[in-house]
This record gives structure tokens, sequence and C-alpha cells, in this order.
């Protein structure tokens, strides 16, 4: 259909914040490079990220309930094209730092980290946005952040 790949196009040449969003469903750990995290609300505190059916995190995602985001860095390009790719599931955290916490695991090395609780599904198409109200929110480093445009990773 011409019409999404003029759509694409377009869209393509907005920069985006890129983050991994990541899940713990009773052990089973998996992330999910995005670029479709957007803040909805400061009261409530509510973000959403939209999440293609198809990706083998949307299930875990639903009956986790929770997922932490990890914002990247500039210098994280690597970590973002691991978790964007599939890889399996024992693969997947081979050589990857990462910072415990109460939840989902979060990366080593970000901008900054959110706990979310999902508080809201809403069927959009080929994606499932995911709304939720953010448990924890602290900073990380204060370096330049990773931006998705043009179909590449980027610094600003």
């Amino acid at each position: 259909m011409e019409q999404t790949s003029e759509l694409r196009t377009v869209l393509r040449r907005v920069p985006h914040g890129v983050a991994v969003i990541t899940v713990d469903a009773d052990g089973q750990r998996l992330g999910l490079t995005v670029d479709s995290l957007v803040s909805l609300s400061l009261e409530p505190p509510l973000v959403g990220v939209a999440v293609s059916i198809h990706a083998a995190l949307h299930e875990l995602l639903r009956d986790a309930g929770a997922f932490g985001v990890s914002l990247l860095a500039a210098d994280q390009a690597a970590v973002a094209q691991h978790f964007a790719r599939g890889v399996p599931p024992i693969a997947l955290w081979h050589e990857i730092e990462v910072r415990e916490s109460d939840g989902a695991p979060l990366l080593a090395g970000a901008l900054g980290w959110l706990q979310c609780r999902v508080v809201e599904e809403v069927e959009t198409g080929d994606h499932t946005l995911f709304v939720g109200e953010v448990l924890s929110a602290e900073p990380g480093s204060s370096s330049t952040p990773l931006v998705h445009y043009e179909s590449r990773y980027r610094s600003l």
C-alpha cells in the first residue's frame, strides 16, 4: 500500500528517543528496543509504549503486568541493536550489564530508569499501547541520548 510506505518515510524523519523495555514474568526475562515510549501524564505519572502483537515481549508483558524502562545513551547503540533483533531468550542477556531491581531488569549505563505497572492496554492496529503507571523514576548518566532517525541510531 503506497500510503503505508509514504507514512513510514515521513515518520522516519522524526527523531525518537530509544529505550529498552524489559519484563520479568516468573523468572522469564525479555527485553525489546523501542522508540515509541511517550510521557502521557505527570499526575498521575503515566507513560505509554506501543508493542507489536507479534513481538515475543507482547504476551510476556501481559503476563508480568509490569515493565522496566532503560533510556539509552548515545554510546549504547550496540545494546539497542542487540535488543532490536530476535535473539533467543537464553542468549539475550549474555554480556549485557544489568542493574538488578525489585522489578524488571534494568540496563546499566542508561540515561535513566523507570519501573512501571501496567494500568491499561489499548489495541491499536497491529500493536498494543501499554499504559504504565510509573512506580519509580531514577536519573542515570547525563550523557547524550541515543535517538532513532532515518532508520538509524544516532546521537544528538
